[in-house]
């Protein structure tokens, strides 16, 4: 019998799980209808943007209408029955969202993800069995990292064998889109210390998930602390997914490239802000000479070169997902490090054009800018905050290896 050690102090404070949905979701048919349906929700998502940033309101509503549009099962293989776009796609999809709502762009990252992994490393029957689950409109959730580990990959999160199914026990922070989903990847070791996503159903006796998550940016993402006491997983739904890590493949790099669209679709908030503003709102400058402050060649300046360097990091952005194509299609070493080095160099620029543009909005758009009327400010932490997850400055140092020395990236998730 297994003996929990799992705190469960903070049990009462449980957020209860979430319906399924009671008609199934749509299913895209192709990448330009993917684009389309992107548009046309990020339109509605927009409009109570700050209101839920501001009150911490959770988007229940819009991420019904976001996983029912289809989109969430857009990288599910045609031989499935879904759509299998492009990454590029995909991304840009993600882009869109994030533009409108970026926490509403980042729930979807660890499902598309997950998605990707079971391609990846699943037998045709847990396929067939977990891809049915993404067409009908079932959101996966995540419960990946801990909160105290001394490295982000030092899991201490453990199943054990029990016939038919395995009991996972641990404690998760970071668990983006977890408070309702309505299935929960709870990433868990085995006896030999490899990786595992352990599908655990969201109202699973044992499978608590508190609203908790307090951060300053990114306050709608559904994120808290899970706390997994004895929950039962079946084995059909034990993803292998250290196999993700232990060759070639792309996963790391797909994981990877949706952190770089949350992040160019807050730069294209920001600077659709800054436009705005200026154009509306803001004062020209005493010595400037000009009536208007959108004819201050300052600002002139700077919002070209805001958006030029945002046009950089999306052309990456592009590229890095047809590689991320090719190496699905073909995993070697070689398809693999170059869609790694290729979304690499992406974060770098969509890191920098995030930071930049939500903190130049405030010097070019003027002082009331910052009144709170605006919330603003919400840019800026969301994108502070969201361009954390993995530091940049490791980025350089893939890039110089590979190019200087030949060395491939790590496989990982981070990388």
């Amino acid at each position: 019998m297994t003996v929990s050690n799992v705190k469960t102090d903070h049990a009462s404070a449980a957020v209860p799980p979430v319906a399924r949905p009671s008609a199934p979701a749509h299913i895209i048919r192709d990448d330009a209808e993917a684009i389309a349906v992107a548009h046309a929700l990020a339109a509605e998502f927009v409009k109570g943007s700050s209101k839920r940033d501001r009150e911490r309101i959770w988007p229940v509503a819009e991420l019904d209408a976001f996983s029912q549009s289809g989109l969430w099962s857009i990288n599910v293989p045609k031989a499935f029955g879904g759509p299998e776009v492009s990454y590029a796609t995909l991304t840009k999809v993600i882009e869109i969202i994030s533009a409108a709502d970026s926490s509403i762009g980042q729930i979807a990252q660890n499902h598309l993800g997950v998605v990707a992994a079971i391609r990846t490393v699943s037998d045709a029957d847990q396929q067939k069995l977990l891809f049915a689950e993404a067409l009908k409109g079932t959101r996966f959730g995540n419960a990946f990292s801990e909160f105290g580990s001394k490295r982000a990959a030092d899991f201490e999160t453990r199943f054990t064998d029990a016939g038919d199914h395995v009991v996972v026990n641990g404690r998760k922070f970071y668990s983006s889109g977890a408070l309702l989903a309505h299935l929960v990847p709870i990433v868990a070791l085995d006896d030999e210390g490899r990786a595992w996503y352990a599908i655990a159903d969201r109202g699973a006796p044992g499978l608590t998930v508190i609203d908790d998550w307090s951060s300053f940016g990114q306050r709608t993402t559904l994120s808290g602390t899970v706390i997994i006491d004895n929950v039962k997983v079946p084995k059909t739904f034990l993803v292998p997914g250290y196999k993700g890590y232990d060759k070639p493949t792309a996963d790391g790099a797909i994981f990877q490239i949706i952190q770089v669209a949350v992040d160019t679709g807050i730069a294209q908030a920001a600077i659709d802000e800054t436009v705005y503003f200026v154009r509306t709102k803001s004062r020209a400058w005493i010595d400037s000479g000009v009536d208007n402050a959108w004819d201050d060649p300052y600002t002139i300046q700077a919002v070209g070169d805001l958006t030029l360097r945002l046009h950089a990091a999306q052309a990456l952005l592009e590229k890095a997902g047809l590689a991320i194509d090719r190496a699905v299609a073909e995993p070697t070493a070689d398809t693999v490090a170059h869609a790694q080095i290729v979304t690499a160099e992406a974060k770098i620029l969509s890191t920098e054009i995030a930071i930049a543009a939500t903190n130049k909005l405030f010097e070019l758009a003027g002082t009331r800018s910052t009144l709170a009327e605006h919330n603003l400010d919400r840019h800026w932490r969301n994108a502070r905050t969201h361009t954390l997850h993995d530091p940049v400055r490791w980025k350089y140092s893939i890039l110089g290896k590979y190019f200087l020395n030949g060395e491939n990236p790590p496989l990982h998730a981070w990388s």
